[in-house]
């Protein structure tokens, strides 16, 4: 988990980014004092050095964006092809389905309610 020095420089540049004001480890320090909180001298610092020529903004609103795009865009065959595999693909589903019906839970000899 966070520290408190390091929740309180987060707290401090989401404050900067919010008014849309430069992300400096002089206005992070100033902020900080003026909340009355104490942190080291180096998080500030090391905070205004990390979201140097970042948009803030940008890195909350897109968190966990990219996560799921890249599968999605794999998803979807070209036409041909898909003309193409569906006879195959049919049978797969057929010997996938006779499959399933072989191997129940209760042939094993457990249920999901035992």
């Amino acid at each position: 988990m966070a520290g408190e020095d390091e929740l309180a420089c987060v707290y401090a540049a989401l404050i900067l980014a919010d008014d849309q004001v430069a992300i400096t480890s002089d206005k992070i320090a100033t902020l900080l004092k003026a909340a009355g909180v104490s942190v080291e001298p180096y998080w500030p610092g090391l905070f205004a050095k990390a979201l140097d020529g970042m948009n803030v903004k940008d890195l909350i609103t897109n968190v966990g964006s990219s996560a799921g795009s890249a599968p999605a865009a794999a998803a979807a065959p070209a036409p041909a092809a898909a003309a193409a595999s569906k006879a195959p693909a049919e049978e797969k589903k057929k010997e996938a389905k006779k499959e399933e019906s072989d191997h129940s839970d209760e042939d094993m000899g457990f249920g999901l309610f035992d």
